[in-house]
This record gives structure tokens, sequence and C-alpha cells, in this order.
């Protein structure tokens, strides 16, 4: 596999498999987005879906991929630091304001900042097509966030702070792509990068927060089925945030970010299809507007 990674990249297959990768994240993303819906207290899941792709990655991490280098272990310290700080601002987000509200927001922030910052670490630049398209995925997320809005009735004395959270876990979201882009471009192999990613990202932080939160509740939730779904989200965070970094390394930072995006359409044709929500003529042009941008993106490279 490592081998494959080497002999694509720079290559016109590398670019095809970064934008195969892109999609195959935001599709998984959708998903992991939609298992912390509901009214499962986010912090705990945040806990379960942790532990349970750092515990898979550790075999793989310890005996399948060549040990970190010191460099690679600086960088593993930071990527505990910005991701902790991201997982947070969006627990808390999460926690005072509506998913459909937060989540929007949060991926609509994140592609503008990731450009620029993607500019100015790898000297990658947009096109005038690329730009035009990126502000369209941006702007369509936003307003799709805002006509949510519009039907939340619960929890509105909160709204303010949830979405100043969402904006700055938008700018968080941009740090950590950009982070760990050159994180795993600076590995020699990539799956090192990525197997010691989820083991530090995973087991040293917040299922020791979701246990003592757990622990602190009068009535407590039944442990089975939130490890059921912890496993699950572990599973798709491994495809999610492991797609996106590959991404990243096989082609531009940038272009891996905003086609990631279209994790919102995703959303809503889940949604849909499977749980039978209403999406409306209003949602379905904004989602057109989300994939149309991504296509300019793509064109304009």
């Amino acid at each position: 596999m490592t081998d494959w990674v080497y002999a694509i990249e720079g290559t016109e297959a590398g670019h095809f498999a970064a934008m195969v990768l892109a999609l195959n994240s935001a599709l998984a993303h959708a998903i992991f987005g939609a298992l912390q819906k509901g009214r499962c207290d986010p912090w705990l899941v945040r806990g379960a879906i942790d532990i349970s792709y750092g515990l898979m990655a550790l075999p793989i991490a310890l005996y399948l991929v060549p040990w970190p280098t010191p460099q690679l272990w600086l960088i593993l310290v930071g990527v505990f630091v910005i991701h902790a700080a991201y997982k947070f601002c969006m627990a808390m987000a999460y926690s005072r304001g509506a998913y459909t509200v937060v989540y929007p927001i949060v991926r609509g922030t994140a592609p503008i900042v990731t450009v620029l910052g993607a500019g100015l670490v790898f000297g990658e630049y947009f096109q005038p097509l690329q730009w035009v398209g990126t502000i369209l995925v941006s702007l369509a997320i936003i307003a799709l966030a805002m006509v949510n809005l519009k039907g939340v009735t619960l929890g509105r004395d909160m709204l303010k702070q949830a979405i100043g959270l969402a904006i700055f876990t938008g700018f968080l979201t941009s740090l950590y792509t950009v982070y760990d882009a050159y994180g795993i471009r600076l590995a020699a192999d990539p799956f090192t990068f990525l197997a010691w990613f989820f083991v530090v990202d995973g087991l040293f932080l917040f299922p020791w927060i979701a246990l003592a939160r757990w622990r602190r509740m009068e009535a407590r939730p039944a442990v089975g089925p939130l490890l059921l779904r912890g496993w699950i989200g572990g599973m798709l965070g491994f495809v999610s945030f492991g797609s996106a970094m590959l991404a990243t390394r096989l082609d531009k930072v940038g272009e891996a970010a905003v086609l990631r995006e279209t994790s919102t359409v995703f959303a809503a044709a889940i949604g849909w299809i499977f749980l039978r929500e209403a999406v409306g003529p209003l949602r379905a042009a904004l989602m057109a507007a989300i994939a149309l941008g991504a296509v300019l993106v793509e064109m304009g490279g």
C-alpha cells in the first residue's frame, strides 16, 4: 500500500485517487456526523468513538508500520493539542445548539480558511474558478445552517454561544487539516502517521473525560449501545479521516478540503432516503450549489 502511494504521488493517477478519497471521506463523515445527532451526550459519544479507533489502531501502530522518527513524534504532540481543542469546542457547540445548525456552520467556515492556509504553508494556490467554487460551497453550507436555524425552537437562548463556538471550531478544522497534511507529508511512510494519529488522538484524553462524566450522571446511559455507537464511529473515523489525510498527501490540500465538504450533501441525502426527512426546494437548491461548487474546484485545477 505504501509503494502504491509513492508510485502515484504527483501524477494524474494521484490526483484522481485524491478526488475519490476526498469524496469517500465526505460520505463517511456524513454518517459519522449522524452518529452525534439526537439526544446522546456528545461528550460520551466522542469518548466512545475515540477509544474505539484508538484501540483498533494500536496493534497496527506497534507491529505493522515503521516507528515514528523523533521529528514525527513532535508533530504528533501538536496533533494531540489541536485535535483536543477541536473536539472540546465541537462538543461544547453541540451541547448548546442543534446539530443541524452547528454542523453546517463548522463545515462552511473551514474551506476558505483551509485554502488560504495551504497557500501559506505549501505554496498551493487556487485559480480564480476554484475560488468561485470554494466561496459557493462555503456560502451554500452556511445558508443551509440559516435555513435550519428557522426551525429551531428549543434552546434559542444558547444559540449565540453555539454559533460562536461553531465558527471557532471551523477555524480549528482548517488548522488541523493543514497541520495534519504537513505531518503526513513529512512522514516517510504515510501509514505510520495515520496509525499513530489514531492512537494519540484516540486514547489519551476523551475516553477519560467521557468516563468521568458518565460516573457523575444520575441517569447513566446504557454502556452497550454507547460502545456499539463508538465502534461504528471508530470504523467510520478510520475511513473518513484516513481518506482525507491520504488525499492531502497525494494532491492539493485545498481541493481535498473543499471536496470533503460535500459531506453536507451526503448527510441530507442519507436523511432523505433512509430517515424520510423532508428536504424541500430551498435545501435542494443549496445542496445543488454545494455540488456545483465542488465541480468548479475540480474543473479549475
